[in-house]
């Protein structure tokens, strides 16, 4: 049994924010592949190497536990998982016409909300968690984590005016295009949560195989695969369509140097992709009865890191100052809100443990 520690799971999922808001970072060096090509190596590792890997080191008996999964949680999670595979395309492409920070922004803050109620509705847990010891702290922190998002929309739409105004029609930023495919994106992206949360009971069985801390990467296996079905699809349509899988299937058009350079490179982002949900696990199983706010925690340090990595990336480089202090009052909104929410769960499980 794992001792409930609302601070520790934070930390950790924090790291999962990390390495979510810097998964697509590794593009910007990938060279002669188009984006559809990039995407179907970064795909295998997300959804199918990593998953299967890390599980088998860290689940025992992990084949046979997913054989014994329940059929509904099973093929629950999967289905959802594919579901939720046109959601992370469309945030793929929402990031070409927007960028890292606002495609995090929107997207992930739809989810954010969505990934968290859907669940409890389902659950018919609603008013109860929020009125538990503790309850009502995380709601507020939820409430001012959704303030802190619209701040940084609003900062994103700042930008864009700013832009115009220096690019005129040169500029490639299309907040239109990128909007449509974020507002998918978000609500897609919730479905990941429903997935995983579906996917419980497999969790539950690698548990009882001695998973401990890590019997969540039993799940992450059914969903992700599910993901990486609607993504090879999709994807592989797309490259034979346009020509470009040619330059996967081939090194002779780019050279084998930058071939296995760029293999290592997209390789490198699905791989970040699929370590913010094992650190999401992690984080998740010692957020003791407060296990439903991990969505929106997680996902909301997402966002404050993608904003962090976008003005390294100098995405914010030139915008006016009233744009750079709607930015900093946002991220610092989102801040407060991870130590709402984290102060919540912790005098929720001290009230628990006082039981």
């Amino acid at each position: 049994m794992i001792s409930p520690n609302p601070i520790l799971g934070t930390g950790l999922h924090a790291v999962g924010g990390i390495s979510a808001a810097s998964c697509y970072m590794p593009f910007e060096k990938v060279k002669n592949w188009s984006w559809g090509v990039f995407w179907i190596v970064q795909a295998f590792f997300a959804w199918l190497i990593m998953p299967l890997v890390i599980g088998y080191f860290t689940v025992p008996d992990l084949f046979e536990v997913l054989a014994k999964s329940p059929s509904p949680a099973f093929w629950g999670a999967l289905l959802l998982g594919a579901t939720y595979g046109f959601g992370g395309l469309s945030f793929g492409y929402a990031i070409r016409s927007i960028g890292y920070s606002l495609t995090y922004t929107i997207s992930i803050g739809i989810s954010a909300v969505l990934g968290t109620v859907i669940p409890l509705v389902i659950k018919g847990q609603l008013v109860e968690q929020f009125t538990k010891p503790g309850g009502g702290v995380v709601l507020i922190g939820m409430i001012v984590s959704i303030i802190g998002v619209a701040l940084c929309g609003r900062a994103g739409f700042l930008k864009e005016q700013n832009i115009n105004k220096e690019e005129g029609s040169g500029s490639t930023f299309n907040m239109k295009k990128g909007l449509l495919l974020t507002l998918i994106a978000g609500t897609l992206s919730a479905i990941w949560g429903v997935s995983l949360e579906v996917g419980q009971p497999i969790s539950d069985i690698a548990a009882e195989h001695g998973a401990g801390h890590f019997e969540g990467n039993a799940k992450l296996i059914v969903s992700s695969f599910g993901c990486l079905l609607t993504n090879l699809i999709w994807f592989i349509t797309v490259t034979v369509k346009d020509g470009s899988i040619k330059s996967l299937v081939s090194s002779k058009e780019i050279g084998k140097g930058r071939y296995f350079k760029n293999f290592a490179l997209s390789g490198l982002a699905g791989s970040l992709w699929y370590f913010q949900f094992f650190f999401y696990g992690l984080g998740h199983v010692r957020m003791g009865s407060f296990q439903f706010a991990s969505w929106v925690l997680h996902m909301s340090m997402l966002i404050f890191f993608s904003y962090i990595i976008g003005v390294l990336m100098k995405e914010w480089k030139g915008v006016s100052k009233k744009t750079y202090i709607t930015l900093i009052i946002a991220l610092c909104v989102l801040v407060s809100s991870f130590i709402i929410m984290t102060y919540g769960s912790y005098i929720g499980e001290l009230s628990a443990g006082a039981h």
